[in-house]
């Protein structure tokens, strides 16, 4: 797809539309996760997906787009990956969930623990709040305290209370649930500092991301630094440190963040990108804090016994399918350098996006950040405020041209070059409507209201 000039604008959504009408009285929200709701979308764009193919979607007019968020990250690979596809097909026959763990739990325990050497044990499950969830809960357990800790600075942990009694979507949440989590800035470890001043000898476990500040303010050598000072703070106080790879795992390195720099953390939560689109999410330790979950006795320094936690049990969590999804990921991640391949496509879009702004004179309404596994563009209005209502245009410009964006490219193994300089393209392409946006104000090139945030009250 490379020298673009001219693209197939889309503009039939005719059977989105009759789902769109549909749908909510059907599913509270219209889906089962908020980050893909309408209302994170513009009107002109795809209500569904009917299917996908690599680094490509088909919609149900038939609209066929180049993916930019892979499933919300999880597709790392591509979607229907024949490897994968084959591996869970081979595995179906043999049935899917047993009275007793399936014996493939050990193998993939195995692997995946192996790519992991500073932790012992593993423990799966479907969803990341689970494993975040239960992380706090033996941070807890294991330090004897009650407060958690995360930062106000990262946009999502886990759609629980102790999490969501800290966003604007509070609403059935007793205060005294909330008021159990504090609150720090990770590019300022010393806010860290002073909570653990404040609440001296009460803070159980602090959870945070390695590799997510994506702001041309800090260095990623400076987000490194910080992330290491928070885990000697969380060492010195006697804090559980969990770090949250949901979304850096298998992406920012193989098998994450912590390869990449090294970290030390007491329990890791992974998932996303693992399963390339099959529902696995994963939590791994050290023997001493995840051995409360188990079944036999845990013993203190002390001689004292520990209490036993209940950790998770999950029916799904060990779906034989899912599991064999995963084997073939790293399969592939351990022969073809994916995460090599990955970043390649991240660098060339990011530095095509902002030779487009560049040329365009936009530098000031939008501005470019990144990581090396992806890139996002903040879109900003007249004023240089960021803006959702300008935003959402350039979502709407971008899907109008076959390109499924949501300000953020993130990318698979199935994405060639030629798919990126395409994505490139339409940003370029973009840029025109944007400018006379600038000017004449984006009410009157956007359709229908403006994309608005996940965490907020009514309407």
């Amino acid at each position: 797809m490379a020298g673009v000039t001219e693209f197939n604008f889309i503009t039939n959504f005719t059977e989105s539309d009759k789902y769109r009408e549909e749908i909510h009285k059907l599913i509270p929200g219209g889906g089962h996760t908020y980050s893909k709701g309408d209302d994170q979308f513009p009107v002109r764009s795809p209500a569904a997906i009917v299917k996908g193919e690599g680094a490509h979607v088909w919609d149900l007019d038939g609209n066929k787009y180049v993916d930019c968020s892979m499933g919300l990250s999880s597709v790392s690979l591509g979607h229907a990956y024949k490897p994968v596809v084959d591996a869970v097909k081979e595995q179906l026959d043999l049935g899917s969930n047993f009275q007793r763990p399936a014996s493939i739990e050990r193998d993939v325990a195995k692997l995946f623990l192996d790519l992991v050497p500073q932790h012992d044990r593993i423990k799966f499950s479907k969803n990341g709040s689970t494993c975040t969830t239960a992380a706090m809960k033996l941070a807890r357990a294991y330090t004897g305290r009650k407060y958690v800790v995360r930062p106000h600075n990262h946009p999502f942990y886990s759609y629980d209370d102790w999490f969501i009694g800290t966003t604007p979507c509070d609403n059935g949440i007793p205060q005294e649930i909330k008021d159990l989590t504090l609150t720090f800035d990770s590019m300022k470890p010393d806010t860290l500092r002073d909570l653990v001043k404040k609440y001296p000898n009460q803070i159980a476990g602090l959870i945070t991301e390695p590799d997510a500040i994506a702001d041309n303010e800090y260095t990623k050598e400076y987000v490194a630094e910080c992330m290491q000072e928070i885990i000697v703070i969380c060492k010195e106080a006697g804090i559980v440190c969990i770090i949250d790879e949901m979304v850096s795992g298998f992406r920012s390195g193989f098998p994450g963040a912590i390869s990449v720099y090294g970290h030390q953390a007491d329990i890791c939560c992974w998932g996303k990108s693992i399963g390339t689109g099959f529902s696995f999410c994963a939590m791994t330790g050290k023997a001493e804090i995840f051995d409360l979950g188990g079944i036999k006795k845990v013993y203190r320094k002390d001689g004292t016994e520990h209490p036993r936690v209940f950790l998770t049990s999950t029916t799904h969590g060990g779906e034989t399918h899912a599991l064999a999804a995963v084997k073939a990921v790293i399969k592939e991640y351990k022969e073809k350098n994916v995460i090599k391949h990955l970043h390649s496509n991240v660098k060339l879009c990011h530095e095509g996006w902002i030779k487009a702004v560049k040329e365009a004179g936009l530098e000031k309404h939008i501005e470019i950040r990144g990581q090396t596994w992806f890139t996002l563009a903040i879109f900003k209005d007249k004023e240089g405020n960021a803006s959702s209502p300008y935003r959402t245009l350039f979502l709407q410009e971008m899907i109008k041209r076959g390109v499924l964006f949501q300000g953020v490219f993130l990318g698979c193994f199935s994405h060639t070059p030629e798919d990126v300089q395409y994505i490139v393209a339409a940003f370029k392409d973009c840029l025109s409507v944007y400018e006379d946006a600038l000017a004449k104000g984006a009410e009157h090139y956007l359709v229908g209201p403006a994309a608005q945030a996940v965490f907020r009250k009514w309407n």
